[in-house]
């Protein structure tokens, strides 16, 4: 068995912020798990730019954004394990591992900090009939084969979601000199950030196709085309409007859920309302010791945030390993409120140094004009306008101790008010 102060499992973005935050904190006794070859995760390959304007204030591709956190790794000499699967993670803070140097072996962990990221939805998780014929990818692994392995999917196009991944490989698939015909989106907007629809479909002539879905796939061994259909208030399609498009490739950008089964597995609660980790103010799961940040947490729109998270999450595995834990006065449960899909974290544990809390939500609709609503049970604490807010853009509020007496605190519920 190994020992190590903190284990960070998964080396992308908010694993490799987790590691530097938490060295920078005082911990040097660290290693970091990766399963590929390579550090950096998913920014690898995405060799777009648009990264890194809310951390660093310019704008990067996915691996410069990915090689700060690498240099910044490096540089203070963290251990690591690439080429590495981890198989279990215990509430005895023990982390089974697996590799061709070490075979299989057992690490003990003073803390853990969970940063596996997000998988993406499949065909098969949406269930669209029709035969399986070669053609129908996920919009992340097109976006693999082609900026990491050179390989053009289709020449004739069709998208179905309007996720971010999905936008970004039109605009790819564009300039490589395919033709996306469009871009089909189950609901009445667009589930990508407003850049991504202006720079990557609007720029380019590719209709957006809302209330709209694939509804039938059509080919035997290779893809020939695709049935789309428009669907009513309930999501379901209407007959009649039924319409078959021609393609030899359909790409998925259909959602993402975090990778989440290691903790969940573990025993650790979820958060039903993002397949995440049930977690704390400082980003600790319900297996004390444990955190959790990043896409494996929630799933995030920018990379920033994502990093941040990280950041967070080292600093709080830190103060735990070198201080060791505060006494907790109470824990006052965090939910949802009118307008808002999700809110993290779920609950938080008052102690007598709490400053602040910080919250990541989303609302269930466009709203144009809001007002972001913190309640104590029914009595208002703070209210904020906010303007434009989306689904699909997550949201950030801040409570102070300058806002309320955390000890005072019964529940809390964050909600949005349509102004």
């Amino acid at each position: 068995m190994i020992n190590k102060d903190l284990v960070i499992v998964g080396g992308g973005s908010a694993g490799l912020a987790a590691a530097v935050s938490a060295f920078d904190a005082g911990v040097k006794d660290i290693l970091l798990i990766e399963k590929n070859h390579d550090l950096g995760g998913i920014l690898n390959q995405c060799i777009h730019n648009g990264f890194g304007l809310q951390k660093f204030k310019e704008e990067l591709t996915g691996p410069e954004y990915a090689s700060r956190y690498i240099e910044a790794f490096k540089e203070r000499k963290i251990e690591s394990l690439v080429d590495t699967l981890v198989l279990s993670v215990n509430d005895k803070l023990e982390v089974r591992i697996i590799n061709e140097k070490l075979g299989l072996e057992i690490i003990k962990a003073k803390a853990i900090i969970m940063a596996m990221g997000c998988n993406e939805r499949t065909r098969g998780q949406i269930s669209i009939p029709g035969d399986r014929p070669r053609g129908v990818y996920t919009a992340g692994l097109a976006q693999k084969y082609l900026n990491l392995d050179g390989f053009l999917v289709g020449k004739n196009v069709y998208i179905l979601g309007s996720g971010d991944i999905g936008l970004i490989m039109a605009r790819r698939m564009t300039l490589e000199g395919a033709n996306v015909i469009g871009v089909s989106e189950l609901m009445p907007y667009s589930n990508g950030l407003t850049r991504n629809i202006v720079q990557c479909l609007n720029d380019f002539n590719i209709p957006l196709r809302l209330h709209n879905t694939v509804t039938k796939i059509i080919g035997k061994e290779n893809l020939e085309a695709i049935e789309i259909s428009d669907v009513d208030d309930n999501l379901k399609p209407i007959k009649g409007s039924e319409k078959i498009i021609k393609c030899d490739a359909l790409l998925l950008s259909v959602g993402l859920y975090p990778f989440n089964a290691l903790l969940s597995n573990a025993k650790a609660k979820v958060y039903a309302k993002t397949k995440g980790a049930f977690v704390d103010q400082n980003l600790e799961t319900t297996i004390k010791g444990i955190f959790s940040c990043g896409n494996v947490l929630h799933v995030h729109d920018l990379v920033d945030y994502v990093s941040l998270e990280g950041e967070i999450a080292g600093k709080n595995a830190a103060k735990l390993i070198l201080n060791g834990r505060k006494l907790v006065n109470k824990s006052v449960l965090v939910k949802e409120g009118n307008n808002v899909n999700y809110v993290l974290p779920n609950i938080i544990n008052v102690s007598d140094d709490l400053e602040n809390a910080e919250f990541s939500f989303r609302v269930k609709m466009p709203i144009k004009n809001g007002e972001i609503i913190i309640k104590n049970k029914d009595e208002v604490i703070k209210k904020v306008k906010a303007k434009d807010l989306l689904p699909s853009e997550m949201k950030r509020f801040k409570l102070s101790k300058n806002d309320v007496d955390f000890n005072s605190l019964e529940s809390i519920t964050l909600e949005v008010g349509v102004i």
